[in-house]
């Protein structure tokens, strides 16, 4: 073998065992934070006969998760380039395992809310390094296979939730939605510690403003949409939630379009490619969150399913991504990325809209049965490809803000679809009768299955085949996805 042989043979063994493993790691990792955006869905009913609380409560129980994950997801990724990806990585990890147990141990529902914020926290911190550092360790002729499958684990995580935690809940207990997370938790860290490469940018810089303005700001909203019906639309406080998060959620973009060391460039949103996929996440999470949280309880509060029947009827869904992603995943390689997310997003929307055609208080299983179908295949039609392209629309040095920005903005979706659709269902109807519940949740579907048709015309602003391409070969194959400046990597792995 001659000289000029050598590196690409080392090369080529090399990459393929960190590949791996990065794969395994982060697709593990992201597997958890996923799954306990809706783990607790069908668990509510026995939260809240265990400790009590009225709706407003249960709706806190996820968006204390999503909210705090969603507005701090940036700021973390943006902590991982500045002291170093794997070992904030580690961090988040920890700090959520330990919070999944506090949860677990939660004497009332305030500190189980507590609990959850702190779980986001851990998850805002340890979520996005998932994709640079996946990125950073596949070659780019495999990326998109790669990227496909962790977002068909990611799809899957958030599927199964409502099966994991009406299984846990019926057989166990509801703390063991959250005791699941700790033995995962302790025995990814120390393999994180010992297969995943070190990279940081060393010139990146913290957006403490960025993150302050869109903290509060996004929680100013939220808790204004969930105490809109128990406050009243004009009442001081949520009056004051709307004003003054919009406000401030109008001195992020300000903040974003004027300094070149901003959190989340505005400058980014100038590529319709990238405005598309944001907004059609963003969209398809609000219109899947809050049907999923509504329907999970209708199947147990209106039409009389355990919490374990809950979740097997929902199997069509749940099940739906382990057959159809990687299917999904092989035509976003050969035929681009677009028409791929675009008929997803029309199933989801279609199934969602057959769910509120069909619904009642005593609808068959066999009625729903296409719904569940339907959104099984557009949720795996949409989740596997939407990673590769996302990273198609934006430079290589951007690609770590553009990772964290779409995983904030499906994470705001879901919290707002929580609250946008559980405010509908509570003005409509009411957990009195099964005919209350279903008058509440028939218009609040159709809201979801609304959001999702839009999202799906907004796919239409994906970059083509061609571009999606020339962005994977332009595409870094070491260091980190993340960069504004050459990285300096440590490989720890052999």
């Amino acid at each position: 073998m001659n000289a000029t042989d050598q590196p690409a043979t080392t090369t080529d063994t090399r990459l393929r065992g960190p590949a791996v493993w990065a794969l395994v790691l982060t697709g593990v990792a992201s597997f958890m934070a996923a799954l306990d955006n809706l783990v607790v869905t069908t668990a509510l009913p026995a939260i809240r006969t265990d400790l009590g609380g009225a709706l407003e409560d249960l709706e806190w129980t996820v968006n204390a998760y999503t909210l705090t994950f969603a507005v701090l997801l940036m700021f973390g990724s943006a902590l991982g380039d500045r002291f170093g990806r794997r070992k904030l990585f580690i961090a988040g990890l920890t700090v959520f395992t330990g919070a999944s147990a506090a949860a677990a141990l939660s004497p009332g529902i305030d500190a189980l809310i507590a609990a959850r914020a702190v779980q986001g926290i851990g998850a805002a911190v340890m979520m996005p390094l998932t994709l640079t550092l996946l990125t950073a360790a596949v070659p780019a002729a495999r990326r998109g296979m790669a990227l496909g499958v962790y977002g068909a684990v990611t799809g899957l995580a958030v599927a199964s939730g409502p099966l994991i935690g009406g299984s846990l809940t019926e057989h166990i207990s509801w703390q063991w939605i959250f005791w699941l997370n700790v033995p995962i938790g302790l025995a990814l860290i120390p393999l994180a510690r010992l297969r995943l490469a070190e990279s940081t940018a060393p010139n990146s810089r913290l957006d403490i403003p960025g993150t302050l303005l869109i903290s509060a700001g996004l929680f100013g909203i939220v808790y204004a949409l969930v105490n809109a019906n128990s406050e009243g639309w004009t009442s001081a406080p949520v009056l004051t939630g709307l004003i003054v998060g919009g406000a401030l959620v109008g001195g992020f973009i300000h903040h974003g379009s004027n300094n070149p060391n901003a959190m989340l460039p505005m400058r980014l949103f100038r590529d319709r490619g990238f405005l598309g996929i944001n907004l059609a996440s963003l969209l398809m999470f609000l219109g899947m969150f809050g049907s999923i949280f509504l329907l999970s309880q209708f199947l147990q509060g209106a039409a009389g399913y355990s919490p374990t029947e809950a979740g097997l009827r929902m199997l069509p869904w749940t099940g739906m991504p382990m057959i159809v992603a990687p299917i999904a995943g092989i035509l976003s390689d050969r035929i681009g990325g677009r028409p791929v997310v675009a008929t997803g997003l029309v199933f989801q929307a279609l199934g969602l809209a057959w769910f509120a055609m069909v619904l009642s208080a005593d609808v068959s299983y066999a009625a729903q049965l296409p719904a569940l179908i339907l959104s099984g295949i557009g949720m795996a039609l949409y989740f596997a490809p939407a990673s590769n392209v996302l990273m198609s629309t934006v430079v290589p040095a951007d690609q770590g803000k553009a990772s964290g920005a779409n995983s904030a903005l499906r994470e705001l979706g879901g919290a707002l679809g929580v609250a946008v659709l559980a405010s509908v269902f509570s003005a409509q109807g009411g957990y009195q009768t099964p005919q209350t519940f279903t008058d509440g949740t028939v218009p609040a579907l159709w809201i979801g299955a609304g959001a999702v048709a839009v999202a799906a015309l907004l796919a239409l602003l994906l970059p083509g085949r061609a571009k999606q391409r020339a962005a994977q070969t332009a595409a870094p194959v070491t260091g980190s996805a993340a960069t504004t400046a050459p990285d300096r990597v440590k490989v720890s792995a052999t």
